[in-house]
């Protein structure tokens, strides 16, 4: 149970949450934090926290007030959830509203690749206008035709699947638990398929949650059963793939290209190797970011706080 008029923090670096909830005349009490220091300067006061990346769980112990958690991001990994529970905290998270917008930039990464697009741009620069090409290994790709390996079936993945099929490709899905449906893919297995249904993949994309089961999913050993010259997307956490494995793979030709959103280590450092490694594309975990993002974090922010009030145990993407 919360107050009647909690007051709520929203702490993100750039989201415009407390602008937007303005522009909406939300009836919400709230302050607006950028850093960890701005944080900690008013957690001891709120009852209610909008965040993702600058959450630590040590900020509980400075929290004395705290009875809800919303998670700006779908993943909640950063969270501990055993500290929440035992605080009497709830959390929740915003699974699915980024799912078009991750969905969508997974595709465009794909078609980047195949399309040849990052040599496109890198021409433009130097205004070389690239001429016919001969070797057929070395042209533009179609996707229609082509077997996507998708890892990860939940709203992300399921969205996705529906593009990728839209687009004339085979979807082969993995995800926890079969039974849960296809979700508009061709076919759904269990994770324990994953070895036998590599070999086959043109396209290998990660849209899964880090968890105990993915976190280094993708080894070098997983990256040789590929078939040479297929493609490698990750839109789901860094920590699902082993990096070395990834950057290996791409020097040797195994791989002939990839693109990430997300990496191990966010920011990526200068000095990470994957910066020019061959045939790799990167974007800053970007995938999820649309100008309606804070719009439906607060759609869920009001729909919970009604839900709190009222004494409800169901949370809309509750977590604890």
């Amino acid at each position: 149970m919360i107050s009647s008029d909690p007051l709520v923090g929203f702490a993100h670096a750039a989201y415009r949450l407390g602008e937007r909830a303005r522009a909406r005349a939300l009836p919400l009490r709230f302050v607006e934090v950028r850093d960890r220091e701005g944080l900690e300067g008013v957690i001891g006061e709120l009852e209610v926290l909008v965040i993702s990346g600058l959450w630590r769980d040590e900020l509980l112990e400075k929290a004395p007030k705290l009875r809800f958690v919303q998670s700006i991001s779908a993943g909640t990994d950063q969270y501990g959830k055993e500290a929440l529970a035992a605080r009497g905290v709830r959390l929740a998270s915003a699974a699915g509203v980024n799912a078009n917008a991750v969905a969508e930039h997974a595709i465009a990464l794909l078609l980047a690749l195949t399309r040849l697009v990052p040599e496109a741009v890198r021409n433009q620069d130097r205004r070389f206008w690239r001429g016919m090409i001969g070797a057929l290994d070395r042209r533009e790709q179609e996707l229609a035709g082509k077997t996507l390996l998708l890892v990860g079936l939940g709203r992300i993945g399921a969205r996705i699947a529906a593009l990728a099929a839209a687009l004339g490709m085979r979807v082969v899905a993995v995800r926890r638990d079969p039974a849960a449906g296809a979700g508009g893919a061709h076919e759904v297995h269990g994770l324990d398929a994953l070895d036998r249904l590599l070999p086959a993949a043109d396209v290998l994309l990660l849209a899964c949650p880090l968890t105990p089961d993915t976190e280094d999913l993708i080894d070098a050993r997983r990256l040789a059963l590929l078939e040479p010259g297929a493609l490698f997307v990750n839109v789901a956490r860094g920590r699902c793939v082993v990096e070395e494995a990834l950057l290996e793979a791409l020097a040797s030709g195994r791989l002939a290209a990839a693109a990430i959103d997300v990496a191990r280590e966010e920011p990526l450092p200068p000095d990470s190797p994957l910066w020019a490694a061959p045939n790799l594309l990167i974007t800053p975990h970007t995938a999820g970011e649309t100008r309606s993002y804070e719009d439906r974090v607060l759609d869920l922010l009001v729909e919970n706080l009604a839900r709190l009030r009222r004494g409800e145990s169901t949370l809309v993407n509750g977590v604890v």
